[in-house]
């Protein structure tokens, strides 16, 4: 990390960095572990060329969600877009415990009915790799139609990633969406991006969240990303549903909440995903 960072960052938590070690990270920012004077450690994340808000985004998802006092969300310390960082409070990693994942299904269900003032964002603020909107709708079918598939269906059709039949499938899709959703729900209050490396767990057993693109969403939404790409046990979803049960035919509706993650990632990485949505998308269409 530049020198100039560093002292900016120090400014900012009045303490020096005496060092900072590359750590794991996402896949576009570049990370690190900040030690300060006194013993100290912080998290701090930059990033060389961000889109405008990167960081200041984050941050409002991040105490967005921790202000629900339902599941833990590291502190946000220090934000800045120009220079472009993130301090959050540093955590320690450890391993689960044997009642690890029940207590995030728990904490997961407090967190969705903490609840969101509508679908999508009010600062409106858009959020992901691929910057989809998140202009506020009254329902969760208008929201899934006009602000996640047929911005995606367009972002597809320029890359060239999803031959024509799926791309009118999607249309399709977002056509039909009142009918496809399900039972009406309030919004609940999303993660957004809630795949298992955006959870930690820390030396006591306790899971944490990270790196959100949190909206006002269909909790079944989150959901659907944590079954997607893995990463949870079981007990997860079986403590999420004592808590909080879902509505009638659910089951029928996790490949179509995992459409939009499938489809940023066909774009993203083609490959195997490219297959997986097409297939989705041949499920509702």
């Amino acid at each position: 990390m530049e020198r100039r960072l560093l002292e900016e960052i120090g400014h900012r938590l009045r303490a020096q960095v005496h060092a900072a070690t590359p750590v794991r990270g996402g896949d576009v920012a570049a990370s690190y572990r900040l030690e300060l004077a006194g013993g100290g450690r912080v998290f701090a994340k930059t990033h060389h060329d961000p889109p405008p808000g990167f960081f200041t985004t984050e941050a409002a998802g991040l105490r967005w969600l921790r202000d629900a006092g339902a599941v833990r969300v590291p502190e946000v310390l220090a934000v800045s877009d120009d220079p472009a960082y993130l301090v959050l409070e540093w955590i320690e990693e450890g391993r689960r415990g044997p009642t690890t994942e029940q207590e995030l299904g728990r904490d997961l269900a407090a967190l969705h009915r903490a609840g969101a003032p509508s679908f999508g964002r009010e600062d409106r603020r858009t959020t992901g790799s691929r910057g989809l909107p998140n202009d506020p709708c009254d329902t969760w079918h208008e929201f899934l139609a006009q602000r996640r598939l047929l911005p995606l269906a367009a972002l597809a059709r320029e890359a060239g990633v999803l031959d024509a039949a799926a791309l009118r499938g999607l249309e399709r899709i977002a056509a039909r969406c009142e009918q496809l959703v399900g039972p009406p729900e309030p919004p609940s209050r999303l993660h957004g991006d809630l795949w298992g490396g955006n959870r930690l767990v820390d030396r006591q057993g306790r899971s944490w969240l990270i790196d959100p693109a949190a909206f006002g969403g269909h909790r079944e939404f989150d959901l659907a990303m944590m079954r997607l790409f893995g990463g949870f046990g079981a007990d997860v979803y079986d403590a999420y549903g004592e808590a909080h049960p879902l509505g009638d035919g659910w089951e029928e509706r996790v490949e179509l909440h995992q459409l939009v993650p499938l489809v940023v990632h066909a774009i993203k990485f083609g490959g195997g995903y490219v297959a997986a949505a097409e297939a989705a998308i041949r499920r509702y269409a």
